[in-house]
């Protein structure tokens, strides 16, 4: 196996906004080898050309041969849906697997009104493409859940991590943002798994873990490692603006009709992102983790000044992983970008 904690990162973006589409804001990859060659990259995204105005986003995809030059795809594969409550405003953060049955099944955060949990959904396809919503919650806790990833055990259930929130609507702050987890036989079905996987690290000022991904041993013996992105706090006095994502006025406030602009706000607001990595014995009790993947901070150069986060990792064919992950640099502009294993 290749060394999981060097990482060398590849020049320029994989994915930018270049269309009315995600021309606003771009993040939160998911990448899938597609069975007859290549790759697709899922990204969460929202822009001028999005399909309503009160719609904070939707999942696009893109194409490539050799994982490095992607050609965005027409159309929207997964947009929230405006007559269910808790998935009416957006559609975020994919992660796809193949079904037993044929097929592949995508889970993805889902937000309703400011003032609900957010909740983790499903959809299904044939393709890849053309997706349909399956009715239902996948899993939820009692102050959200997010950023699924989705891992199939050697046993033949499957694991989906996410953070979790354990406070009440409308009352979670970042701090209480963790990794959880829970386990499906059927991939419908989740019984959330005791405890918490990680909880934030407050002694290193983490406030929000915003996604984490799990990769098996490669053989027995072998640790579970675990891929995470954690928020910074900002310097004492800043003053953060809330999100338009947990701002029940938002759209009285007109945010409706710029909710990049105003995420982008909170995003810039003295925060920062990195990448960490964990490892466990059984994939349950994980360590603290170590920074893998950061930016050269504010005021700095590159694609991922500011913030690294929402990572998705891929085996390649020489035996590497790649990394794909979310990416801010100093002046605000989100794309997605890559790194490698030495």
């Amino acid at each position: 196996m290749s060394n999981m904690d060097a990482w060398q990162k590849e020049p320029g973006p994989r994915v930018e906004g270049s269309r009315p589409l995600d021309h606003s804001k771009v993040q939160a990859p998911c990448i899938v080898r597609i069975p007859s060659g290549g790759y697709r990259l899922f990204y969460t995204a929202v822009g001028p050309g999005k399909p309503y105005p009160a719609c904070q986003g939707y999942i696009l995809s893109a194409v490539s041969e050799d994982g490095l030059r992607f050609r965005p795809e027409p159309g929207i594969r997964v947009a929230p849906q405006p007559p269910l409550p808790h998935a009416c405003l957006r559609a975020l953060a994919a992660s796809v697997t193949p079904r037993t049955e044929g097929g592949w099944r995508m889970y993805f955060e889902a937000r309703g009104p400011a003032n609900r949990p957010t909740v983790i959904c499903s959809a299904v396809s044939a393709d890849l493409l053309q997706w349909e919503y399956e009715e239902g919650i996948r899993f939820q806790t009692s102050g959200g859940a997010g950023a699924p990833r989705y891992l199939p055990l050697p046993d033949g259930r499957g694991r989906l991590t996410c953070w979790g929130c354990e406070r009440g609507p409308g009352e979670c702050p970042e701090t209480a943002k963790s990794v959880v987890s829970a386990v499906t036989s059927d991939g419908l079905h989740f019984e959330r798994e005791p405890g918490v996987r990680l909880p934030v690290n407050q002694s290193e000022c983490e406030v929000s873990i915003s996604a984490a991904e799990v990769v098996a041993p490669a053989a027995a013996g072998d640790p579970w490692t675990m891929f995470y992105s954690a928020w910074q706090d900002p310097p004492a006095g800043t003053e953060v603006p809330v999100h338009p994502s947990h701002d029940p006025q938002a759209v009285e406030k007109g945010l409706s009709a710029d909710f990049a602009a105003a995420s982008i706000a909170a995003d810039m607001a003295g925060y920062r992102s990195r990448i960490f990595m964990a490892v466990s014995t059984d994939g349950l009790t994980w360590g603290r983790g170590k920074c893998v993947i950061e930016g050269a901070g504010y005021g700095g150069a590159g694609e991922d000044a500011v913030h690294a986060e929402d990572m998705s990792l891929i085996r390649i064919e020489d035996g590497r992983y790649r990394m794909y992950y979310a990416a801010c640099d100093a002046q605000g502009n989100w794309c997605v970008v890559s790194a490698v294993t030495a």
